[in-house]
């Protein structure tokens, strides 16, 4: 679902990471993790790395209407005045209508909307550059052309129609924290981790915030372009191919990426998969219609691989992460969770004291 951009996410800038729908074709099963410790109420967070919010008020001329500065991202955020930012909010509220939202479509891909709501998260948050200290969840972007109609993000007005239902319920969650909440939601929903994860995004309110294409993994490249890109927002090795393992979700449509197909037969069911399909099938080459070309399982053609992702397991480094994830699923969880929730926080100006969420899972 997105770590690559593939399916949804590729089409002339194909990013790696895809998630139209879950990856399979597979009906969604029982399989959960076993034991899922979680709690509805928020801890505060003991991280201190945090620097407080720099801004400069700047009101409206000839009125009372103003905007904010983030001095460290340079996004234009909405002035709210101190009396309106005192109404609490239930983000658990929040994240079981979500949760009761994934499968209220069974026509759609494989019946759940939670891969391609993850995959919005990660599109979302994967633009991060360290250097710069530009793109991530912060600002929610997306909602701007011309980020909304980059190449990578074919198909996801789907995943930002239906948070639209959930922001116009819940005005008051910034579109940066709604789309990240969303995405925890779905990898636990779906039978992942459960994933930390603390409010604190604020909603751009010009395009101008929005980031430049190409930010996005291309599928069709090979290892090195996949470290340029997930370097560039200060992940290593180990994480990248955790966050790979997130495409057990969701499948690749033609119309969006150019590629065609899911990763492994269950795709609306998070777990290793992946990994074990990568690792222990026979892969050859299928032309596509359009001239390109992807991996297919020689025993179940359905089933595909990128074409960056089958060099990166050939890679020394990344292979031995992908072979770790295929035989302990626990340490695949754990690795993931640490650097999913990563990615959601890039470039996000907390101020330290955010209370951090472990919400409690609806379909269990």
């Amino acid at each position: 679902m997105n770590p690559l951009r593939s399916t949804t996410l590729l089409r002339s800038a194909r990013p790696l990471f895809v998630s139209g729908s879950a990856l399979g074709a597979g009906a969604r099963t029982s399989f959960m993790q076993n034991s899922r410790h979680y709690t509805s109420e928020a801890t505060t967070s003991k991280k201190s790395g945090f620097k407080p919010l720099a801004t400069l008020t700047l009101l409206a001329i000839g009125g009372g209407a103003g905007y904010y500065y983030n001095a460290s991202q340079n996004i234009k955020t909405k002035y709210v005045p101190p009396t309106e930012q005192k109404k609490t909010i239930d983000y658990q509220k929040i994240y079981n209508e979500i949760a009761e939202m994934l499968d209220e479509n069974s026509d759609y891909d494989d019946g759940s909307y939670g891969p391609v709501i993850l995959r919005l998260a990660w599109h979302a948050s994967g633009t991060y550059d360290k250097e710069t200290n530009t793109g991530g969840s912060n600002g929610a972007t997306m909602r701007f052309e011309p980020e909304s109609a980059h190449a990578a993000n074919n198909g996801l007005v789907i995943a930002r129609d239906l948070m639209e239902k959930i922001h116009q319920k819940y005005p008051e969650i910034s579109y940066g924290d709604l789309w990240t909440l969303a995405g925890a939601c779905a990898v636990q929903e779906l039978g992942g981790p459960i994933i930390p994860w603390r409010p604190g995004r604020q909603d751009a309110e010009v395009a101008t915030s929005c980031t430049p294409d190409g930010r996005l993994p291309d599928a069709t490249k090979k290892q090195d372009h996949i470290r340029d890109i997930f370097y560039r927002m200060g992940f290593n090795d180990q994480e990248i191919v955790a966050l790979v393992g997130a495409h057990a979700l969701g499948r690749c449509h033609p119309e969006r990426s150019g590629f065609e197909g899911p990763w492994q037969e269950a795709p609306t069911m998070f777990s290793n998969e992946y990994f074990k399909a990568i690792t222990t099938r026979t892969w050859i080459k299928r032309k596509l219609p359009h001239g390109g070309w992807q991996w297919v399982d020689k025993n179940n053609p359905d089933v595909m691989m990128l074409p960056a992702e089958l060099a990166m397991y050939n890679d020394k480094e990344f292979k031995k992460y992908f072979d770790l994830y295929a035989k302990d699923q626990d340490k695949f969880y754990e690795d993931f969770t640490a650097a999913f929730t990563k990615l959601l926080e890039l470039g996000v100006p907390f101020k330290g004291d955010e209370k951090v969420y472990r919400f409690k899972i609806v379909n269990e």
